[in-house]
């Protein structure tokens, strides 16, 4: 009986220290996270301008109104389309430079993986301007390039054209994040069996065939967290854009979040922002539902 009670007691405290632990974190997440979806999603249903009361009800006509913008279809597409470079260029590319520097030590690694990383360490916003003068047309590196290739003076104005725009801004996504992703593959590289790698060679397998059937198996929960990272961060892309070119030339490179800004918050239509706002609280939503049902619970 006095063992029982013992235990019954132990489970209570457990339990209160579990609770006690917790609420800290279940507040924070209430306050800036469920509090703020629960009152866009409110506002996303009424033109409203930020100011006065919520009179001018509008149901869905936000969001008709939102597809039906040819800016707002633009904006998704470039964030689909840093989805899909991310996941084709960018992630490979990390994962290459990992196998060549994360596997074996040798004098200059550590450099070479500082040098990779420390473009992520820096604010978005700083690299934005930082590129910026990289590209100005006047004096910048492509300009310096073209010049010095031509003989003559060239001005290249890449984030002047709707055309090159988007490129020139993946260009600083890419370079900006490709560390970060670099630095998880090193981490989960060391998962891998030395022993797995050995044994396939000595049966005859290629690199290429040691990568593919035995490193990266190996290191699919990695993998699988640096793509939902990956797509997450592609649907959330501001400060780079906005101190690059605020989404222009002609809005060739808005995103969601800066059609966001410029739609709903500078143009005082906070109902209209609120409704895009949710747009991409949902995809990302969906995504992730998606994502831990089919993707992560395959890989437990």
């Amino acid at each position: 009986m006095m063992s029982l009670n013992n235990k019954t007691i132990y489970s209570v405290k457990k339990a209160g220290l579990v609770f006690l632990l917790i609420t800290p974190a279940f507040l924070l997440f209430l306050l800036f996270v469920v509090v703020p979806v629960i009152q866009a999603g409110h506002y996303s249903v009424y033109r409203w301008k930020g100011l006065g009361p919520l009179e001018q009800f509008v149901g869905l006509g936000n969001f008709f109104r939102m597809f039906g913008e040819d800016i707002f279809l633009t904006a998704l597409w470039n964030n689909l389309k840093v989805v899909i470079l991310s996941l084709l260029l960018q992630l490979p590319v990390a994962f290459f430079f990992a196998l060549l520097i994360g596997r074996k030590r040798f004098p200059g690694s550590m450099l070479f993986r500082g040098i990779y990383f420390f473009p992520y360490i820096l604010a978005e916003i700083a690299i934005g301007i930082i590129w910026k003068f990289i590209y100005n047309p006047e004096f910048g590196l492509p300009t310096m390039i073209a010049s010095f290739v031509s003989g003559g003076e060239t001005k290249i104005a890449l984030l002047g054209s709707t055309e090159h725009a988007f490129t020139a801004i993946f260009i600083v996504i890419f370079w900006k994040y490709i560390g970060f992703h670099m630095i998880l593959y090193i981490a989960g590289l060391q998962n891998v069996p030395d022993e797995l790698e050995e044994a396939a060679i000595i049966d005859g397998a290629s690199k290429l065939q040691v990568v593919f059937h035995v490193i990266i198996p190996c290191m699919r929960n990695t993998i699988v967290i640096s793509v939902f990272l990956s797509v997450v961060g592609a649907f959330n892309i501001f400060d780079v854009v906005w101190a690059m070119g605020q989404g222009g030339p002609v809005h060739s490179t808005e995103t969601l979040v800066t059609y966001l800004y410029n739609f709903g918050f500078k143009r005082f239509a906070f109902g209209y922002g609120s409704a895009v706002a949710i747009v991409i609280f949902l995809i990302c939503l969906v995504f992730n539902l998606f994502y831990q049902k089919y993707i992560v619970g395959e890989s437990k």
